[in-house]
């Protein structure tokens, strides 16, 4: 493959823009990532949607929000808008561990080096474009405001916040996936420069004086949510705020939300309907050049871009619906799926990059096999709310057909240059044992995890069980651990048929609302019975919008009303995270005194083996 000219890239610089002879662009993307143009990054996704709508867009990635701003400063004023978004990730995910340490790296930045993006971007960046240029609107989006479009809580500075519209001052907000809101609303900015007319445009929010909100409250399918200020005087007001928020989510036609916000009410108008296979074939379609921009060269690589440069997304969209998870409030729980043809095409350019060694890293999605899957009826999915349709037991109405992935897994090997695929992302186990037979042989779940055990594993299978105890997998609305049993022995044996000695690495999280000392404990000798030396610490971060994160700040699950126990202290979280390593020396003695002061020394017993000798 030759060397792609520097124009095969959209410009993050002055001069990429006037060497294309613009003299202004339609619109400026801030990004908190480095610029990646491959589709699995949401900057690139967006900036080259607009550009194939017929707007000239421009790139400011990773800006210096510390000195004189002038990379802020370095396109001018764009005709339209500014488009800002704080990166793949939340920034305070981004830069904080669970325990809130300051992360010594960022996966997005090149080299991995930490300090490119301030705390809570998507505001700072809001408020210097709104100093800089204030006649210019600014549309926010990616996952920081979508999971941050109404009251929410912030683990990272202890506090319920009010919609990310009003700390930010943006105009206009964009939430999940963002691809057709942010068109039409260009559209409508070319029509009239003023954002305020803008309110009826799909899956965006905005903000109205506290009085003008009656004229949505009183439109059909409107839910005024408790305010911002109830919420913060009452953790049930905030609950019940949620609860409506995740419903609303969730549903195939969902209702506008309104919540006041001190004299200010924040709109959220529902989403565009879910995107078809031509749609979402299209946006893969673009002319990514999946590399980073040259400009990165002497920096390093992107360690994000290292590990999906050579994977393909299948599919949006999760049914999961697990508390802790932030995938169905901004991607949703309806899955949204690409044409066989368009994989197999994506995969057949990856075997033609100079970089690629034959190994496809992962053919997946939100969760790997949930490709092409829906309701049998549609019209029942219309009316349903439930936020998982797996649990507490797979809908009767879900078509869980695994037979279309075995076949494209199978296409895509044979496909000419094509040594490996492994699938990277994880997958739901529980669609997969504890079928009936029936179910088994219509839906080819053995044949589709045979499949995956002989030909797509790279060794370590990864999967996310969470936890042992039902009582904590309930809150966190995953089956059962007795399935994670059933699958593995499953794995076991196939693997023993086909001459393979594969491993299962299972993930599982401390301190999760519902956990307690006692709850680890058990998770330790569970495990260890089953022979694992857990080796990868999961502690819990409340990310904003989730249901664990609602739990976590009010102590109560805000469907039931009941008090739930949450370790909330570093201490607390320290300690339930040594059960992990209760292999280690250092933490045997810390153990047997902990397990004997809560009445549970049998279990100091059962897991580090025989009564002390103290």
């Amino acid at each position: 493959m030759e060397q792609l000219p520097l124009n095969a890239w959209l410009p993050i610089t002055r001069d990429e823009m006037l060497a294309r002879g613009w003299t202004e662009v339609d619109v400026v993307i801030i990004s908190g990532d480095a610029y990646v143009d491959h589709p699995a990054f949401g900057t690139a996704v967006i900036a080259r949607v607009i550009e194939n709508a017929g707007f000239t867009v421009a790139i400011v990635p990773q800006p210096n929000w510390k000195d004189d701003l002038r990379d802020f400063r370095k396109f001018g004023k764009p005709r339209l808008c500014f488009a800002v978004a704080a990166g793949n990730m939340d920034s305070m995910v981004n830069h904080y561990t669970a325990g809130k340490r300051l992360r010594s790296d960022d996966a997005y930045t090149p080299g991995g080096k930490a300090g490119f993006r301030p705390d809570y971007a998507t505001v700072v960046y809001t408020h210097i474009l709104k100093k800089l240029f204030p006649e210019v609107p600014v549309v926010i989006g990616g996952i920081e405001a979508s999971m941050r479009r109404l009251a929410h809580y912030d683990y990272w500075s202890d506090t319920l916040k009010p919609s990310i519209l009003v700390d930010s001052g943006a105009d206009l907000l964009v939430y999940g996936m963002a691809e057709k809101g942010i068109v039409e609303i260009l559209k409508r900015l070319a029509e009239n420069p003023e954002p305020g007319w803008i309110t009826d445009v799909p899956q965006t929010g905005f903000v109205v004086p506290g009085a003008a909100a009656k004229d949505f409250e009183n439109k059909e399918k409107s839910i005024t949510l408790p305010s911002y200020t109830a919420c913060l005087k009452d953790k049930k007001a905030f609950g019940e705020a949620f609860k409506h928020i995740e419903q609303e989510s969730n549903k195939a036609s969902a209702h506008r939300l309104i919540q006041h916000s001190g004299e200010q009410a924040v709109v959220i108008n529902p989403p565009f309907p879910l995107m078809t296979t031509d749609e979402l074939d299209a946006v893969y379609a673009l002319p990514y050049t999946r590399l980073p921009h040259p400009k990165y060269k002497k920096r390093g690589v992107v360690p994000a871009y290292e590990m999906i440069r050579h994977s393909v997304t299948m599919h949006r969209g999760c049914f999961g619906g697990c508390a802790f998870c932030t995938l169905s409030a901004h991607q949703g729980k309806f899955i949204s799926s690409r044409s066989e043809a368009s994989i197999l095409h994506e995969v057949e350019e990856i075997s033609k990059m100079p970089d690629f060694n034959g190994s496809v890293s992962d053919l997946g999605g939100p969760s790997a096999n949930m490709y092409k899957m829906q309701g049998f009826d549609l019209d029942i999915c219309e009316k349903c709310k439930r936020p998982s349709c797996i649990f507490p037991s797979i809908c009767n109405n879900l078509n869980t057909n695994h037979k279309p992935l075995t076949l494209l897994y199978k296409k895509a090997s044979a496909i000419k240059g094509i040594r490996k695929i492994y699938i990277g992302s994880g997958i739901r186990y529980d669609m997969l044992v504890g079928r009936s037979a029936a179910d088994d042989k219509r839906f080819g779940l053995t044949e589709y995890t045979r499949n995956l055990v002989k030909n797509h594993v790279s060794g370590r299978l990864k999967v996310a069980p969470e936890h042992t105890s039902d009582h904590i997998l309930k809150i966190m609305r995953k089956p059962s651990f007795k399935l994670f049993h059933q699958f593995k022995q499953t794995f076991d044996e196939l693997n023993k048929q086909e001459g393979l000695r594969q491993q299962i690495i299972p993930y599982f999280i401390s301190s999760h609302p519902g956990s307690r000392l006692s709850d680890m404990a058990h998770l330790a000798c569970e495990t260890r019975e089953l022979g694992f030396q857990l080796e990868q610490v999961q502690d819990f971060t409340p990310t904003p919008l989730t249901l664990a994160s609602a739990i976590y700040y009010s102590g109560i699950h805000p469907y039931t009303g009941e008090q739930v126990f949450t370790s909330r202290s570093r201490q607390e979280k320290e300690e339930q995270r040594k059960f992990f390593f209760w292999y280690k020396p250092e933490n045997r003695q810390w153990i047997r005194q902990s397990l004997a002061k809560i009445g549970e020394p049998a279990l100091a017993d059962q897991l580090l083996g025989g009564k002390s000798r103290r």
